[in-house]
């Protein structure tokens, strides 16, 4: 588990909030994560057909809501869940389990903690100028994964830290892309060892009221080669609660390596 020290920076880079809005959005959009969730699933049991695994990590577990959950725990011998932050709802659930361990870890390999150390001195009035100085390590965890499982994280594991890093600075998007960039690249690089699922918004679709269109990238690499590949709309919200009465959609896909 995480330190208190930890939590609370996780806390000031705003990973809680991230969390409980997705439970949010999950609760309040009237069936318009179904299709995602339900093709979420259909895709990890294909990989579980194909390759069988007696190990399955998934990274970016949250609230298990993509997840063939029941399945995984049935058809193998350990499930890893990984992620920055476990519900405590996801705790009790799954703590009686035998073959299923939780993991608190940034899956950036320490990212997190350094874009806080490079960045929590800046503010409004003294900006971060460049982001040279902060590295971008690799997530390099000892013991073999299985098969791995990055569930709807690729996107989000630079969003967040630029976010804050963007709230300290006065750096152009386009140094902001290229960070971006090579973050998901070593993420990918890291699947790319293994058996794995992938599954990643591709880009964000927002609908204003008057039915004018605005498309944002969210894909800043390369997707890897696959053995199977699929593609999906997410109706994340539909409702046009959060987006200035915008809906929103991502366009999903989904990997099998």
């Amino acid at each position: 588990m995480q330190s208190l020290q930890y939590r609370r920076m996780l806390s000031r880079m705003g990973y809680y909030n991230y969390q409980n809005g997705l439970i949010y959005h999950h609760l309040n959009q009237e069936g318009g994560w179904e299709n995602h969730q339900n093709n979420c699933r259909k895709l990890i049991l294909k990989a579980l057909d194909k390759y069988n695994p007696q190990k399955v990590t998934v990274l970016g577990s949250g609230w298990l809501l993509d997840l063939p959950f029941a399945e995984l725990v049935e058809r193998t011998e350990k499930v890893c869940l990984v992620d920055i932050i476990h519900p405590p709802d996801v705790i009790s659930q799954v703590k009686h389990l035998n073959n299923v361990e939780v993991y608190e870890q940034d899956v950036t390999g320490g990212l997190i903690e350094e874009v806080w150390q490079k960045t929590r001195r800046y503010s409004f009035i003294r900006k971060l100028r460049t982001l040279s100085n902060i590295n971008i390590p690799e997530y390099n965890p000892r013991d073999d994964p299985g098969m791995i499982v990055s569930l709807n994280i690729l996107t989000q594991l630079e969003s967040l830290p630029a976010d804050f890093i963007r709230k300290r600075s006065n750096i152009k998007e386009e140094e902001f892309a290229c960070f971006r960039s090579e973050v998901q690249k070593k993420h990918i690089d890291y699947l790319s060892k293994y058996r794995s699922v992938l599954v990643t918004d591709i880009a964000e679709v927002l609908t204003g009221k008057s039915g004018d269109v605005k498309t944002i990238t969210t894909l800043f690499t390369e997707l890897p080669g696959s053995k199977l590949r699929e593609e999906w709309t997410w109706n994340f919200d539909k409702a046009g609660g959060d987006l200035y009465n915008s809906t929103s959609q991502f366009n999903v896909v989904g990997i099998i390596n």
